[in-house]
């Protein structure tokens, strides 16, 4: 063979090494990256992904803005505050700083134990506790501050249930979505940092009302039908 073969053949095979080596590289590469996204994903999801119930809450952190608005519109009160779907916890955290003795339920236990760990941290955790709990299976009736971050297509159901169970001292605040019948008492804030303050004394008798004029309705409707 001759140098020129020789030179030639060796250039070869140093080419196919290094494509070789450079694809062994690039196969170890995305390995690494495929394998930190799959951890990031399952990291994150528990905490991003709606828990299962009845109507979907998905997390959706609350803001600064809104966090600021919740506690303006009960400036004035005290005493026990609940938050249904309470997520990572900001707003239960917020209203224990503000002195409420503050409760949050979520279906996510992720959150949940994210939320007592920085209750816990914040040297909170007397007054901030936090419950795994199913909204509908819960009872409000011992808080007098109920915060609400809902769903349009749970605040009619929850209108009834909150009606028939908190004090009628009681004040509701719900956050980026209204209740579609009870008139507010208060508002603060601007498009998705809006918050509603409503009055329990308020939205009982227009319940109770509600309840009387349907029920004179149907005994109406069934005298009709038996002439």
């Amino acid at each position: 063979m001759s140098k020129e073969e020789l030179f030639t053949q060796s250039v070869g095979q140093g080419i196919r090494g290094e494509s070789e080596s450079g694809s062994r590289l690039g196969v170890i590469v995305t390995g690494l990256l495929g394998g930190s996204l799959v951890a990031l994903y399952a990291a994150a999801t528990p905490f991003v992904a709606p828990a299962l119930r009845k109507i979907c809450l998905p997390f959706v952190p609350a803001t600064t803005a809104q966090v600021e608005n919740v506690l303006n519109v009960l400036r004035a009160r005290s005493g026990t505050l609940v938050d249904i779907g309470s997520g990572d916890g900001r707003i239960v955290l917020a209203a224990a700083r503000h002195g409420f003795l503050a409760s949050g339920f979520e279906l996510n236990p992720w959150l949940v134990w994210y939320s007592r760990y920085k209750a816990w941290k914040e040297g909170l955790h007397r007054t901030a506790s936090f419950h795994i709990s199913d909204l509908w299976k819960v009872s409000f009736a011992q808080y007098n501050n109920v915060v609400i971050f809902g769903v349009p297509q749970m605040m009619d159901q929850l209108e009834l249930k909150l009606a028939s169970e908190l004090p009628i001292s009681a004040k509701v605040v719900a956050c980026r979505f209204p209740f579609p019948n009870w008139v507010p008492e208060h508002t603060a804030g601007e498009g998705l940092d809006r918050v509603w303050m409503y009055n329990a004394e308020s939205f009982q008798s227009l319940t109770h009302r509600g309840v009387a004029n349907k029920t004179v309705s149907d005994h109406s409707d069934l005298a009709e039908s038996h002439t």
